[in-house]
């Protein structure tokens, strides 16, 4: 059943969309235009044509929200980790090896598909059934990440995340002794020339910052503790490498070496954020993936 919503314009000069959007929460603004564009919005009574309309305070302004349509993605049954979960968002443990998204080539076997298989209350993202997966984890990187099942929660997760207000926690195991013992790494981040595969410190690159705390030793290798306040692909995993200390494992910014796994030593143990219908602080945890904690046990033995 479509959501109808009866607004009036509280000042003038505004654009429509931007109106719509501010009015209603849970639409973003590219979503606000999609609906004026598909001729659901009425500017007292007269459907509207253009996004850019500009509303004069106490216009009538009326929005129709179609029911979500089905989306071509196919739901996957397979074991899901759920750390946290209510009627607006979850939170999922991932393993390692499995893609967050579906991609050309690759449409099955994603946590996308495994969250449509089991989630039965989705509302919907962007007029689609689908989760709203608000951050990334690369495939071969195990832990946290946050999963919205509506409109509104997603677009509450999505401007903590550009507001920088969750709190990310990382474990990650490099090579070489790191020092000093607590640092932060400040540089620009964007796509490697030569590799276009990779990402690396590039002067006219995107503001990149990760902050770490050394929190052992183990051999010419250095356990850490990692955080990032920016969300740049593949930041964690580059900010180390530029800085000499690649992730063991990682034959992407480093090499695989004598490492006693077949991935990056890396993993989201910790979020924080608000919670965005209450507003409450959620902390949600995961330990350390069976295979990492297995590398470390003969790590030390050795």
């Amino acid at each position: 059943m479509s959501d109808e919503h009866e607004l009036r314009a509280d000042k003038s000069g505004e654009r429509l969309d931007i109106f719509v959007a501010r009015s209603i929460p849970e639409l973003t603004r590219s979503r606000a235009s999609k609906l004026i564009d598909e001729g659901l919005v009425t500017v007292d009574g007269r459907q509207a044509s253009k996004v850019s309309t500009r509303l004069h305070a106490g216009q009538r302004v009326a929005v129709t929200i179609p029911p979500p349509k089905p989306t071509k993605i196919e739901p996957e049954a397979m074991p899901l980790n759920i750390v946290y979960e209510d009627g607006d968002l979850l939170v999922v443990d991932k393993p390692a090896g499995l893609a967050v998204h579906p991609s050309p080539g690759h449409s099955s076997h994603t946590l996308v598909n495994g969250i449509l298989a089991h989630c039965d209350d989705l509302s919907g993202i962007g007029g689609e059934k689908r989760p709203g997966i608000v951050h990334r984890l690369d495939k071969d990187t195990s832990g946290l990440i946050i999963v919205a099942k509506n409109d509104a929660a997603h677009v509450s997760l999505a401007r903590q995340l550009k507001e920088r207000k969750v709190e990310k926690t990382y474990v990650a195991l490099v090579e070489g002794r790191v020092t000093p013992p607590e640092g932060r790494i400040e540089a620009p981040i964007g796509r490697d020339a030569k590799h276009r595969k990779r990402m690396a410190v590039v002067e006219n690159g995107r503001d990149a910052r990760t902050s770490y705390r050394v929190l052992r030793e183990i051999g010419q290798r250095t356990l850490l503790e990692v955080r990032p306040q920016t969300g740049r692909t593949h930041q964690i995993r580059v900010h180390l490498a530029s800085i000499g200390h690649p992730i063991t494992g990682d034959a992407l910014y480093g090499r695989r070496g004598d490492a006693p796994l077949a991935r990056q030593f890396l993993h989201a143990r910790r979020l924080a954020f608000r919670h965005p219908r209450t507003g409450e602080r959620l902390e949600v945890e995961a330990p350390l993936a069976e295979d990492l904690q297995q590398a470390l046990k003969e790590l030390e033995r050795g």
